[in-house]
């Protein structure tokens, strides 16, 4: 059997928005280089502006971010965002902020350091109609403090998962970039969602190293619109759900694809390297 490799990388320069699909990257103590370093903070509320939130957010996925330059460690360059209307303006513009109001109607201001105690809204659609179905979730909670990550600094996830929830829906359009995740695991013929075993391993790409914490549990956000895939609810329900694991952050199970990873040795990763599971 082959050993597993590294499909595609894929960082996001600007929370909740379209990203950018890598060949390769340097991975620091805070994940892949430029991921997640901006987000949108809503002015009123303070919170971060989330596609985990739709009902607020309709259409931040709408929305793409691109490095003007590619970035260094030490050195991270500006970036592009386009705008749903074709708008391009750079993330160091004098009008950025004004312009990313009138797009979302609601005022709001690009930042790049992150309230002290980072939170956002959350929509529950089992839950819609009730009072709960908005609940506000503390972020960043294995990641380094004033960054922007929902929970750890580096998300990955595997063909065989995307692949087992193809087979389950096939209705569906299950590809990588629903998840957002930053690091496809090509798993070479494996069945099943196999980075729940992972869970506590260390996954080694030439030098680099990544310990895997917690599975990856899932929100609406995977059923939203991105680009040319298709709303679809049914995802969660005929695909998502089947796999319902244990995630030790949380303390119970939850439906969940894909595993958080934190850094224990930076370096490079490229496509087509080697993943070794110990």
């Amino acid at each position: 059997m082959h050993n597993p490799t590294v499909s595609t990388l894929w960082r996001y320069p600007v929370k909740s928005m379209q990203g950018e699909e890598l060949n390769a990257s340097a991975i620091t103590e805070t994940g892949i280089l430029g991921d997640r370093i901006f987000a949108c903070i809503d002015n009123d509320t303070g919170k971060v502006a989330s596609a985990k939130n739709p009902k607020k957010w309709p259409d931040i996925f709408a929305y793409r971010a691109a490095y003007c330059e590619a970035p260094q460690i030490g050195s991270l360059p500006p970036v592009w965002i386009t705008l749903p209307d074709g708008t391009v303006v750079r993330s160091d513009a004098a009008n950025l902020n004004e312009l990313l109001s009138a797009a979302l109607s609601r005022s709001v201001s690009l930042q790049n350091i992150a309230p002290e105690q980072p939170n956002l809204e959350q929509f529950w659609p089992e839950y819609e109609g009730d009072a709960n179905e908005i609940s506000n979730e503390a972020m960043a909670g294995d990641a380094p403090q004033g960054t922007f990550f929902d929970y750890a600094a580096v998300h990955i996830i595997t063909t065989s998962s995307l692949e087992a929830l193809q087979t389950a829906y096939p209705k569906g359009r299950f590809e990588a970039r629903r998840f957002r995740p930053n690091i496809v695991i090509d798993t070479h013929g494996q069945a099943g969602f196999v980075e729940n075993d992972w869970v506590g391993k260390t996954l080694c790409i030439g030098d680099v190293q990544l310990q895997v914490t917690d599975p990856c549990p899932r929100c609406v956000m995977p059923t939203l619109a991105q680009g040319d895939l298709p709303n679809d609810p049914a995802i969660f329900k005929h695909g998502i759900a089947l796999n319902n694991v244990m995630v030790p952050f949380a303390g119970k199970a939850l439906p969940s694809i894909g595993v958080y990873a934190k850094v224990l040795v930076p370096g490079v990763v490229s496509r087509g390297a080697t993943v070794v599971v110990q």
